[in-house]
């Protein structure tokens, strides 16, 4: 779906049943020593998430690098296990079961990964990449393999001619392409995006997000995109995840998120998002977190941004913020959230309702 014809970003999430819901989604990879190789620690590479993907929507996970955003996109993919958690696709519980029983969910979620160089055997022709999940799934087309391959280039703005060409004969915005459509193959109900345009060109980058919204529009796809580029994020999103160290710290519409962050981590995101207008870009202060972010072997205390954070106070280092909902549609997880229509908002706690304190610090 375009920008002009995205449906509310608001009511995305609540329109009919959820296609995919993640619970409690924790990933911890262990850290092994020695000769028994024993385990020493984990990198706490995702921990609790909590999200849901309505159908037809579209959910981006943004953050910094490191923040967990791919694993989590491999977890929803099941092409790596899950450390706790339940992920449930279309009410049914997906998180453990056997490869036998995970065949048929893969025709119906797929990932286009992010370097369409890397993605795609060289070895290969095109017909051969694009035709596998046919030959994989044992489908037989009505046209045959040959004619659904070429029917597939032609849809993501190739020419059946390339079905016998290899991917080294292609551009980089080709490659994807032809990544994209071998996604879309088996006609899946959800496609995780990990950085679809990041290794394109700018010029490229467009092109590609529009023949993604123009696919989602004529399957009825759903899309799980992870990115960094806050700008394309806006673009293509109906709603806005925000990741930070492997935990959500802000859930919102797209027109929410980017008009109201609640959170000063999605508030610093947003200060440096390229403005054009010189005029407006004046007016807007920018946000320089200090320090780096912590390791995720050892990640702080409580809110894991409080290393970082302007407005940290005791509190936010010894209790962890609940992911809760102070406006229709908009998660926060913060002890102090940035409200932009008053005074700053007091500290919310586990388990007690939302309070004022006019005189917090921010």
């Amino acid at each position: 779906m375009t920008a002009s014809t995205a449906p509310s970003p608001d009511t995305a999430a609540t329109r009919g049943d959820a296609l995919l819901r993640v619970t409690n989604l924790t990933k911890h990879f262990p850290i092994r020593r020695g000769l028994l190789q024993r385990t020493v620690g984990a990198v706490q590479a995702v921990d609790g998430l909590n999200f849901e993907v309505a159908k037809g929507e579209t959910l981006s996970l943004v953050g910094e690098s490191g923040c967990g955003k791919t694993t989590t996109g491999r977890m929803l993919t099941r092409l790596i296990e899950p450390t706790d958690g339940l992920l449930e696709f279309e009410g049914r519980d997906v998180t453990h079961i056997s490869m036998r029983q995970l065949r048929p969910l893969r025709r119906d979620v797929q990932m286009i990964f992010q370097d369409p160089y890397g993605s795609l055997n060289p070895r290969h022709t095109v017909g051969t990449i694009v035709g596998a999940p046919f030959k994989l799934q044992n489908i037989k087309t009505e046209k045959g393999i040959k004619r659904s391959v070429q029917d597939l280039l032609e849809l993501v703005g190739l020419s059946p001619e390339h079905y016998n060409r290899y991917p080294h004969e292609f551009s980089g915005g080709q490659r994807q392409r032809i990544g994209i459509a071998r996604s879309l193959a088996l006609r899946p109900k959800l496609i995780v995006a990990d950085e679809p345009v990041s290794a394109l060109d700018v010029s490229i980058q467009a092109q590609v997000i529009n023949l993604l919204e123009d696919l989602q529009n004529e399957f009825d796809l759903t899309y799980v995109v992870i990115a960094h580029d806050l700008s394309v994020v806006r673009h293509m999103s109906d709603r806005v995840a925000v990741m930070y160290l492997g935990k959500l710290v802000e859930v919102a519409g797209r027109d929410e998120l980017y008009t109201r962050p609640m959170h000063p981590y999605t508030t610093a995101l947003m200060s440096a998002v390229p403005v054009p207008d010189t005029s407006r870009r004046t007016k807007r202060e920018r946000i320089r977190l200090t320090g780096d972010v912590p390791s995720p072997i050892n990640p702080p205390p409580a809110c894991r941004f409080n290393t970082r954070c302007w407005k940290a106070q005791e509190v936010c280092r010894t209790i962890e913020p609940p992911l809760v909902e102070l406006a229709p549609g908009h998660q926060v997880a913060c002890h102090f959230p940035e409200n932009p229509d008053g005074p700053a908002a007091g500290p919310v706690l586990l388990d007690t309702p939302r309070t004022r304190d006019d005189d917090a610090t921010a």
